[in-house]
């Protein structure tokens, strides 16, 4: 058989299907005794733990975990329940010299943190799919593509919060984290055949290092919708809106897109109610829940028409950081010389990533090159290169693979405008 036809083979092979643990599906722990059992038995275990959490996005209010799944070998699967057991510090102390697999680390570790749970030493997959050069690096991709095998998936959006959790659900769960501990091992083989394992531990330091995001400025002017008003007065009446729906939302505890869509805030605020009859003759708010609660709606509205003219707010959110930099669309009219080093740092990371089967904004963040872009560095070398990328966050892997041809794109100068033709002297 020839290599061709045995590559053909192999592409051709069914991933298997997985819909059960293959030790069974355990029941969350809800008891201090049972947690206390779970946190021998992992601290007698051994190897990496793989960990993951399940949130009810779209149902509550926040971003805290509702289940927490954990894997180790030498002890198994264990699924805790973190609503009846909010302190995990028992857990985090049996697993402190142990790496903690997770997918997609950055969306669990706050949740985790929550309640007690901060890994030392972190291996991501996905972000290890993505060095690898992976656009499509979901977890059921990923082990499909490295160990064959489909997992039996359906409850990603399913309100976690739910109790008591159904068995298909605790399946579903259970097996996130059954095979991340062997997926891990081919990754790491990889990571190694390509000579990125250093990458990847410095994405892991650098995930773990992260600071919580700041608070966002303005956060009612993510209303869906809201890019179609520009009327100041109409502006302060969403954000009355958007903020009486926020707090009721935190006090009942449920999503603030489920207490009162986003298209019900910017409907009222275009049709301007003045009475409750009127409100409720909206589309959403005439129904049954929102009608006990209009009197509340209309009082955010009329807080809202209250504003003094001074203030309310303007049409755009005013840059607030000083060292804000423009929208690169933009550069092109402010600086004619900035938008071609932008190009230009842009088509280095580009061909890099190519070259590396790397990710694009993995190889380098799309902030760190228009930064460099932006304001360049002065007096430009290699060195000033390297200190300012790592002042922007970049990784030294990243800096040693790139400063010094986005140096020589930072040189870039614009080209001569073509000369107009010369009339023909008059003899």
């Amino acid at each position: 058989m020839t290599a061709d036809a045995e590559a053909g083979d192999e592409s051709s092979i069914q991933p298997v299907l997985l819909v059960e643990p293959r030790d069974g599906t355990p029941e969350p722990l809800v008891t201090r005794e049972e947690l206390a059992a779970a946190a021998e038995g992992l601290a007698a275990g051994h190897g990496p733990v793989a960990v993951d959490a399940e949130r009810a996005s779209g149902y509550r209010y926040g971003q805290r975990a509702y289940l927490i799944q954990l894997r180790r070998a030498g002890y198994g699967t264990v699924l805790i329940d973190p609503i009846a057991l909010p302190d995990l510090t028992s857990i985090d102390a049996a697993l402190a010299d142990a790496e903690w697999i997770l997918h997609a680390a950055n969306q669990d570790l706050p949740c985790l943190a929550e309640v007690g749970m901060r890994p030392r030493r972190l291996f991501d997959s996905e972000l290890v799919g993505r060095l690898l050069g992976s656009e499509r690096v979901s977890l059921s991709t990923m082990l499909e593509q490295h160990l064959s095998i489909r997992l039996e998936k359906g409850h990603s959006a399913a309100d976690w919060s739910t109790r008591p959790l159904p068995k298909s659900w605790l399946v579903y769960a259970a097996l996130d984290v059954e095979l991340l501990i062997e997926l891990r091992a081919v990754l790491v083989a990889e990571l190694d055949r390509t000579g990125k394992r250093e990458w990847a531990e410095q994405e892991f330091q650098a995930v773990l290092q992260a600071p919580p995001p700041p608070p966002r400025v303005d956060p009612w002017r993510r209303t869906s919708g809201i890019h179609g008003v520009r009327n100041r007065r109409q502006l302060a009446m969403i954000r009355a809106l958007w903020e009486a729906r926020d707090q009721l939302a935190a006090r009942r505890d449920i999503a603030p897109g489920r207490v009162l869509p986003d298209a019900a805030i910017i409907g009222a605020v275009r049709a301007n109610p003045l009475t409750i009859d009127a409100l409720i003759a909206l589309p959403v708010f005439g129904g049954h829940r929102q009608q006990r609660s209009a009197p509340y709606w209309l009082e955010a509205l009329e807080a809202g028409r209250a504003v003094p003219e001074s203030e309310l707010p303007p049409v755009a959110l005013m840059p607030t950081d000083p060292d804000a930099i423009p929208s690169p669309s933009r550069w092109r009219e402010k600086d004619a010389l900035a938008a071609a080093r932008l190009v230009a740092c842009r088509e280095v990371v580009a061909l890099n990533a190519e070259k590396h089967q790397v990710v694009v904004h993995n190889l380098l963040a799309g902030e760190i090159v228009r930064r460099l872009a932006w304001t360049s560095v002065t007096p430009l070398s290699v060195t000033a290169v390297r200190a300012r990328m790592a002042e922007l966050g970049a990784r030294p892997w990243q800096i040693d693979l790139l400063a010094a041809e986005l140096t020589e794109a930072l040189d870039t100068t614009l080209p001569e405008p073509p000369q107009e033709p010369q009339a023909p002297a008059n003899d």
